[in-house]
């Protein structure tokens, strides 16, 4: 199964996934009644914001992390309309996805890139997808966090990518293959900047760095994350976005 998140404090720190959230959404037409799959739903920011523009639709919310799902339980706690948000725990990184019945659309912010196989992964969104439903994501792109990466190779030495990173022509040529149509592909750098010092440390350390940390000892994290930071000219992560449109042909 995927790994876990420290969701509390991922879900307190400034995150520009609440920028790449909004504009993902504005590439999703909808009329308002529609089922719609939020696809590595995290602490459900997205969820929300898609349960606001769907005030007769459904939002199935599908995520590995149970500590994440747990945030988003809390997010909707109170909320009249809770009843129309279908939590859904399991890894998407073995399709196909566990959705009964077809959806309209497909989100996904932020999520890809953990994805090791994305041709297989188009296809089981493919499958989910009802003819004519759209496919809007964002991810970690070709030259994604380059900085960050070169600077843990220098701490830990050229390890295999924890990361898939992938670029515009592949992309294209798989959502093509998995049966996609209207394939609008891009590559978008979206640098974020962040307060030095302890706030930058727990970001690399929640946010960017998890991968590299669950295959270290917990006595080592600290050091490792400091280590990085330290060899970052500025506090700033060097995001390159992968944006996706696509229509499931009929």
């Amino acid at each position: 199964m995927p790994r876990e998140w420290d969701a509390t404090t991922y879900d307190s720190l400034p995150l520009p996934h609440l920028e790449w959230g909004r504009r993902t959404l504005d590439r999703l037409s909808l009329s308002g009644d529609e089922r719609v799959l939020d696809l590595g739903c995290g602490t459900g920011r997205d969820t929300v914001a898609l349960l606001d523009r769907l005030p007769g639709g459904r939002v199935i919310a599908l995520d590995g992390s149970l500590r994440m799902l747990d945030q988003l339980r809390a997010r909707l706690d109170g909320r009249p309309d809770r009843d129309r948000v279908d939590i859904t725990h399991a890894d998407i990184t073995r399709p196909p996805l566990p959705v009964r019945g077809l959806v309209d659309a497909v989100t996904s912010v932020a999520t890809l890139h953990w994805i090791p196989d994305h041709a297989a992964l188009f296809a089981a969104v493919a499958a989910a997808l009802r003819p004519g439903g759209a496919f809007v994501a964002e991810c970690g792109g070709l030259g994604n966090i380059a900085s960050v990466s070169a600077a843990v190779d220098d701490v830990l030495g050229p390890r295999p990518a924890v990361w898939n990173f992938a670029g515009t022509e592949e992309t294209e040529r798989r959502l093509l293959d998995a049966g996609f149509t209207d394939v609008r592909v891009a590559l978008l750098p979206d640098p974020a900047r962040l307060e030095p010092g302890d706030q930058f440390l727990s970001y690399l350390a929640v946010v960017v760095l998890g991968g590299q940390l669950e295959r270290l000892p917990d006595g080592e994290h600290e050091a490792f994350v400091r280590a990085v930071a330290d060899r970052l000219p500025e506090p700033v992560v060097d995001y390159v976005r992968l944006t996706i449109s696509a229509t499931r042909a009929p």
